[in-house]
């Protein structure tokens, strides 16, 4: 199904980046989406995420039905780990991140979270793999965090130092969790594929966050501006990402699949700069440069292997 994702006229060695890059530039237009179903019904940040998953869960499953492969999901113990383990993490990230910016700013917030996972799959492969990353791919981490803190604008926070430690923490946390979602995912099993880890993961997720969500408030009004802000916050962002992202898993390294979450934050700024007439610093050109260079460090090289 993630062939579906992208043309087959794309030649093979690049399928897996532009997958990747599909997928983060997918995530840069949920903040969109999430803040207009805010505005429009009130709910939570995190009954928020709970609908985002649950929805994106009940899409794929639905392309799923409509193919004609729901039962023939595999039942063995690994499709089960494997779907449980992309469930836990996926609702793990989730709050975390959520936590984190209760707790601190969505600048800071997001600046941690995006900026550690790169940082956190390069460490955790270099240990697995027993060997020290390539230089380029050093360079390739230093330029996509360094453009990030360029492009947050050195965010700041008016919470107390106990709650900017509290939130840093939880930031940090989510930033464990995608990373971990990154390296669990990287080997397929045996006829799970990415449509299967994207339905039953999000399914999962947005279950395991029901409890938390519901005492945060989830009753919204069924206005159809805001079940067309919800529908897309769950195809779009969600289902059709995290297809993309597990697919393009499949054929990149996890590093090179790591760094494509750094296009969320580049999407997201130049559409604001695009959409809300808000204007780009030369700071943040600078970061939106550096960006892109760590992008393509790591994924030309891979593309021409």
């Amino acid at each position: 199904m993630s062939e579906t994702v992208l043309p087959r006229s794309a030649p093979p060695g690049w399928r897996g980046p532009l997958l990747l890059a599909l997928a983060g530039v997918l995530w840069g237009t949920g903040g969109f989406a999430g803040s207009v179903l805010q505005g429009l019904t009130g709910v939570h940040p995190l009954a928020t995420a709970c609908y985002r998953l649950l929805v994106g869960g009940a899409v794929a499953t639905g392309l799923l039905a409509a193919a004609g492969r729901l039962r023939r999901l595999p039942r063995t113990a690994a499709a089960v780990r494997r779907a449980t383990a992309a469930g836990v993490l996926l609702a793990a990230f989730q709050a975390c991140y959520f936590a984190a910016i209760a707790a601190t700013s969505v600048s800071l917030a997001t600046l941690i979270t995006i900026g550690s996972v790169p940082v956190f799959v390069t460490s955790a492969s270099a240990l697995l793999e027993r060997r020290l990353p390539r230089p380029a791919l050093l360079a390739a981490v230093g330029c996509g965090v360094s453009g990030l803190v360029l492009l947050a604008g050195f965010p700041g926070s008016d919470a107390s130092p106990g709650r900017t430690a509290l939130g840093m923490g939880c930031a940090l946390a989510a930033g464990v969790s995608f990373s971990a979602l990154t390296l669990v995912n990287r080997r397929p099993v045996p006829g799970l594929d990415p449509l299967g880890i994207t339905a039953l993961g999000c399914l999962l997720g947005g279950v395991l966050l029901l409890p938390v969500a519901a005492a945060t408030g989830m009753g919204l009004t069924p206005t159809p501006a805001a079940l067309g802000a919800l529908l897309y916050l769950g195809v779009a962002p969600t289902a059709l990402a995290y297809l993309a992202y597990f697919g393009g898993l499949r054929r990149t390294p996890a590093t090179a699949a790591a760094l494509a979450v750094v296009l969320e934050p580049l999407t997201a700024t130049l559409l604001s700069a695009l959409l809300l007439d808000e204007t780009l610093t030369p700071v943040g050109l600078l970061g939106a440069a550096l960006l892109f260079a760590a992008i393509l460090l790591e994924y030309v090289r891979p593309a021409r292997r």
